[in-house]
């Protein structure tokens, strides 16, 4: 009997002891995954790798922009040029019916600019000059300019430019003219025609109606005569005019 009670309270202190040491075990581990030494724990990213990341993104697209650039420089560079004047005028007169001012401002002289001249007779100080950038946005321009004098009247023509265009550039249709002519004049007048004076070095290329109503036997023409020089390979309008029968 007393055999049977030591083996009892010996099981008992054994089983005792045996818990204590599995919840000493279990804590340790709690403590280690606490700790951040559990080799389950998720590493945390670190903030050089993403500054690191952010700047070869901004790298690249530099790149990209700067690759469009030079893609972009080439193509302008590479524009075909005209060989002859005549081509040139005839992509002008297109523009102008078209009224595609940015196109006609591309072949504006880059420092000379383009004189508008109402009649033969060209004004070198008085005819107005617009520069390209100017032409780009003639249309939509309420600036009145004083453009000469009517023919007959001498009174002052002060127009906008888009007024002037459809009086004094594109009254007829001009790009589906009757005659073109190359450096020789199609439309004679009383005024005196000092073309050739003003631009020795251009070339005019001129577009022109003989007439349109019978009964005014010829004095109801028109001509619009577009002035290019020669420049680095490439022709550039520096004078619009235009003309027509004059008393």
């Amino acid at each position: 009997m007393r055999l049977r009670r030591l083996l009892l309270a010996l099981g008992a202190f054994l089983l005792i002891f045996g818990c204590a040491n599995g919840e000493e075990l279990n804590g340790g581990q709690v403590g280690e995954t606490e700790n951040g030494t559990s080799q389950d724990e998720p590493k945390t990213s670190d903030p050089n790798d993403e500054q690191l990341g952010d700047t070869e993104e901004t790298t690249k697209e530099e790149s990209e922009e700067e690759k469009k650039e030079e893609e972009k420089a080439k193509d302008e560079k590479e524009e075909p040029k005209f060989a002859t004047p005549k081509e040139a005028a005839n992509e002008i007169v297109t523009a102008f019916s078209e009224m595609d001012m940015e196109k006609v401002a591309s072949f504006v002289h880059p420092t000379k600019g383009v004189r508008f001249s109402p009649y033969a007779y060209v004004y070198v100080e008085d005819d107005v000059v617009l520069t390209a950038e100017q032409i780009k946005g003639a249309m939509s321009d309420d600036t009145v300019y004083t453009w000469g004098v009517f023919d007959g009247k001498g009174n002052p023509i002060e127009k906008t430019f888009a007024e002037y265009y459809e009086r004094f550039i594109y009254d007829e249709d001009f790009a589906n003219a009757e005659q073109v002519a190359v450096d020789e004049r199609l439309g004679h007048g009383n005024t005196i025609d000092n073309t050739g004076e003003v631009y020795p070095e251009a070339t005019v290329v001129e577009y022109h109606f003989s007439g349109f109503d019978p009964d005014f036997v010829g004095m109801d023409w028109r001509s619009l005569r577009l002035v290019l020089e020669k420049e680095d390979e490439q022709w550039y309008l520096v004078g619009v005019v235009h003309d027509e029968w004059t008393i």
